[in-house]
């Protein structure tokens, strides 16, 4: 089966990324490489099993274009962790204390690249978009949001409602994002946006990762349904709700652009569709 092969491909990549990437932490100039060339084995590494088992242009990943979408994304992904962080800063539950660390946020970058478009890969190149097929968009996203939860439950400090609050704000959000543009670049840069902005800028947690601190020296204290606790930000009631309007903002356009699979319609009797990544 063509899933199967693909998620070995991918996921292999994913898991051997991973281990590489832990094994030279505590050098940050060696992660920052380590996870940038996890990246580009992983973009190689899905471009050749889908071409392969579909036999058709990996269009999802075509590299027009790709450069522009990737910063739209990131700069989406840091100003929604900006606002989750502002709406907690005046409430009084985050604070900067001062400089944390440059060469930490250096490696953090590398390890954000590497989990975010592996990640991205995994579950909105693969899972979403063969699920989709049958399913449809909807039930897709919500399936695989769903799914995209459950696996965070695995993280060392995760949360029942940790898992919920990342399938409903990430999980959704991202695999709408995807099927706005079509392509996977704008979920990409997105996932670390948000994912460097909240560990190698604003030094917060990352989804119970014990992560490690980035340029600023923060403390976070408060109601765990408002900061959300030892799993971070992304437990927190306000990123629910904006993942929620960005979710329905990209479905709007997915909808506008006719991108929204109906369910039992293949999207490979929609093949000759064109779209565009948003601008």
């Amino acid at each position: 089966m063509r899933v199967v092969r693909q998620l070995l491909a991918v996921v292999a990549v994913w898991m051997i990324g991973g281990q590489c990437v832990a094994a030279v932490d505590g050098n940050p100039w060696l992660t920052l490489v380590v996870g940038l060339l996890a990246v580009v084995l992983a973009v190689v590494s899905y471009r050749w099993v889908v071409g392969r088992t579909e036999r058709r242009p990996v269009t999802e990943m075509a590299p027009e274009g790709a450069p522009s979408a990737v910063g739209r994304g990131v700069l989406i992904g840091v100003a929604l962790f900006v606002a989750v962080l502002t709406n907690l800063a005046f409430a009084g539950d985050y604070a900067v204390d001062g400089l944390g660390s440059v060469t930490g946020a250096v490696g953090l970058f590398g390890v954000m690249a590497a989990a975010a478009v592996t990640e991205e890969l995994v579950f909105r190149g693969v899972l979403f978009r063969l699920v989709e097929e049958r399913a449809g968009t909807w039930l897709s996203l919500v399936l695989t949001g769903a799914l995209f939860g459950l696996m965070h439950l695995l993280n060392p400090n995760a949360s029942l409602w940790g898992a919920v609050a990342i399938a409903i704000e990430a999980g959704g959000m991202l695999a709408a994002a995807y099927a706005a543009t079509r392509k996977l670049w704008l979920p990409m840069g997105l996932h670390f946006g948000w994912n460097f902005a909240a560990s190698g800028i604003f030094s917060t947690e990352v989804s119970g990762n014990d992560t490690s601190k980035g340029i600023l020296d923060s403390t976070t204290s408060g109601s765990k349904w408002i900061t959300g606790g030892d799993f971070g930000p992304e437990g927190s009631v306000y990123s629910v709700l904006f993942g929620v309007l960005l979710t329905a903002a990209f479905m709007w356009l997915a909808h506008r652009r006719g991108n929204v699979v109906p369910r039992h319609t293949r999207r490979a009797d929609r093949a000759d569709a064109t779209t565009e990544v948003p601008r």
